[in-house]
């Protein structure tokens, strides 16, 4: 198998509740490796967009060390993190957070100015990666024209506009109807698979789950893993 692009080590995650502190995680390990789509399931509640914002350096963890292309994060401070989360992570949640005001091809090339691109470098690529995303008759359209599983293809380009490492998902077809779902599924993971890049894609959709490399399940702060079918 590939290095491991995502490794989480002994990770724990504690929040302050009202009665006592509240343990989300429990010590976690995981890895992913380059092209591999590991899915993460598990009730609501069971921490897995805790695991997620810690794997993304959205949070820090309360113990337990993140490293991503080996690189181990838990010394750095907030500028390197942010650094290295815009040049090595791409995010895509259930709500795809698309600016309004823009077209299709804007949100996606935005990314890549903001890392340093010229405009024209950034539409280019961007237009290339929504064209391989069926939508190259939408570059145009701002997200209201754009059908739910259209918008959530769009957040899959704007993850994937920078060529990032790491891919990580919440819940990216959890808003949408069964076809739209698998359109959106199919697109992450060709791509993924295209680009090389490290997918863990948290859903409750156990028929998507399924077609992943790996299956993981979190459940009382653990991880179990399951073989996919």
């Amino acid at each position: 198998m590939s290095e491991a692009v995502l490794e989480l080590r002994g990770l724990r995650r504690t929040y302050d509740g009202p009665d006592g502190p509240i343990h989300v995680l429990h010590g976690l390990d995981l890895s992913v490796a380059a092209g591999e789509i590991v899915g993460l399931i598990g009730p609501s509640g069971s921490g897995k967009s805790s695991l997620l914002h810690a794997a993304g350096l959205l949070e820090r963890p309360t113990a337990g060390e993140v490293l991503i292309q080996g690189r181990a994060c838990s010394s750095l401070g907030e500028s390197q993190r942010t650094t290295l989360r815009r040049a090595a992570i791409g995010f895509v949640y259930q709500f795809h957070h698309l600016l309004a005001e823009f077209s299709a091809l804007d949100n996606v090339a935005l990314p890549a100015q903001m890392a340093g691109a010229s405009p024209r470098q950034a539409r280019s690529a961007a237009r290339t990666l929504l064209e391989r995303l069926g939508l190259g008759h939408r570059l145009d359209h701002q997200p209201a024209r754009l059908s739910g599983g259209e918008q959530q293809r769009v957040a899959v380009a704007r993850a994937l506009a920078n060529r990032p490492a790491l891919l990580l998902a919440d819940e990216p077809t959890g808003n949408l109807d069964a076809a739209a779902s698998a359109a959106v599924f199919s697109s992450i993971r060709e791509l993924a698979r295209e680009l090389g890049v490290a997918a863990l894609i948290a859903t409750h959709n156990l028929d998507l789950a399924a077609q992943m490399d790996r299956v993981l399940s979190l459940r009382d702060g653990r991880l179990v893993e399951r073989h996919a079918s």
